[in-house]
């Protein structure tokens, strides 16, 4: 099908009438009637009006249906309770109980091998031709075996820059967002070859090649509705197939999640948002804004409100700790047993560099101000800084002095208006 979209004018966004006619396009009820329909929603990490969307759509098409159940795509992130679903669906637990009383959550389960499907296998032949030849391997293709129970798969998710594929959105949805951790390890470990400031904000992306060739395998009808969204309102919806849709709305954001700024800054303090509970999330504090910290300079990821590394993966980044590509690649052979997803998530955050001759050398400083101590952060090589030592106030307004604020990182992308050397070199 064609994309079909809305945008609002700059500044502005959707009314409720908008969302409504679009989806009535997308989705007439008469060819729902019968069918089984099953909507992949994003967790509480990323910023989108989903109860909007997801309400109209099963006002338009809910009472057709034979089902209309929504299944989390949580990547490798926590499960979420029934109360937390409701609240990301914008609903109350009586309307859960009442109105959408028939609408089955499902939490996916990417590390249980009971849950999953393979579909399909990456040969050598295909992972060297994707990555331009910079891996080679055969990799199963694994998804929550539960989308075959349906008729339809309907995504519903905000397209934002992303560290690992470039844009967010789209077939993302389905890898990692409900698969096994093989292609998840793959092509996350390839994006941390590439590296984060290669990948980020940039489309055609060799992983965004893998994401849409692995999403290619699911054979269950795809529709996607892709939000673009302004301070937490939808600037636009497009809907269509999974790699039509992505397209137009990442285009969008491409205008409205990137801000430029003339030159680097010594500090920046990132500040993290409360829906970043541990750094496996709050990491993006880092990966959105590494372009613009100068050589040599420090970035303060601030969230007093996080306890943890990672409840998932913090046993394994504990023992690998935290560093740039270079280090892991030039002693890989200790380090490739260990989940390449976790690998390409400690380059992330700590961001580019070398090793050489047992040294590593970084080209940022990463400090963590959170509740985490500091034996802790030094152990994993990460700077600490006490978070009630900070002062948000001494950081605002001075970035003629090379401060940079952030009030709430992690979506929006940060470049420098002129690419620096060391990008130019990469």
């Amino acid at each position: 099908m064609p994309t079909l979209s809305r945008t609002a004018p700059n500044g502005a966004s959707l009314a409720p009438d908008d969302v409504r006619t679009l989806v009535s396009q997308a989705c007439p009820a008469k060819d729902y009637k019968g069918r089984r329909v099953l909507c992949i929603v994003p967790d509480a990490t990323r910023t989108c009006p989903l109860g909007l969307v997801w309400q109209t759509l099963h006002e338009q098409i809910g009472g057709a249906c034979a089902a209309f159940d929504v299944m989390i795509a949580l990547g490798t992130h926590q499960p979420m309770s029934e109360e937390a679903i409701c609240e990301r669906l914008e609903i109350t637990l009586d309307e859960r109980r009442a109105k959408f009383g028939a609408v089955k959550f499902i939490n996916h389960e990417w590390d249980n091998p009971a849950a999953l499907r393979q579909i399909g296998q990456l040969t050598c032949d295909d992972t060297r031709e994707l990555t331009g030849g910079l891996l080679e391997l055969e990799v199963p293709v694994r998804v929550n075996a539960r989308l075959y129970d349906y008729d339809q798969i309907i995504i519903i998710g905000p397209v934002f820059p992303h560290e690992v594929v470039g844009f967010s959105g789209g077939n993302k949805y389905l890898f990692p967002g409900v698969s096994g951790p093989d292609v998840l390890n793959f092509f996350h470990w390839l994006g941390a070859v590439v590296t984060n400031p290669m990948i980020i904000g940039n489309k055609w992306t060799p992983v965004r090649k893998v994401v849409d060739r692995v999403g290619g395998m699911v054979s269950v009808p795809k529709l996607c509705f892709c939000m673009v969204v302004e301070k937490a309102q939808l600037a636009g919806l497009f809907a269509g197939t999974p790699e039509g849709a992505w397209d137009e709305a990442s285009e969008l954001s491409k205008k409205l999640h990137i801000t430029y700024k003339d030159r680097p800054f010594h500090t920046v303090l990132s500040c993290a948002p409360k829906m970043y509970d541990e750094i496996w999330v709050a990491g993006k504090c880092m990966y959105k804004l590494e372009p613009v910290v100068a050589d040599g300079g420090e970035l303060i990821i601030y969230a007093p409100h996080v306890h943890e590394i990672s409840i998932t993966h913090g046993e394994h980044i504990k023992k690998v700790g935290y560093h740039c590509t270079d280090y892991f690649v030039k002693q890989w052979n200790k380090f490739k047993h260990f989940p390449w997803g976790t690998l390409a998530h400690s380059t992330h955050v700590r961001g580019i560099g070398t090793y050489e001759n047992g040294v590593e050398n970084c080209r940022v400083r990463v400090t963590l101000a959170t509740a985490i101590p500091r034996e802790e952060c030094e152990a994993v090589n990460l700077g600490y800084r006490d978070p009630a030592s900070i002062r948000i106030e001494d950081y605002i307004d001075r970035e003629d002095e090379g401060i940079l604020h952030v009030p709430k990182a992690g979506e929006m992308l940060y470049h420098l208006k002129q690419r620096p050397a060391w990008a130019r070199e990469m």
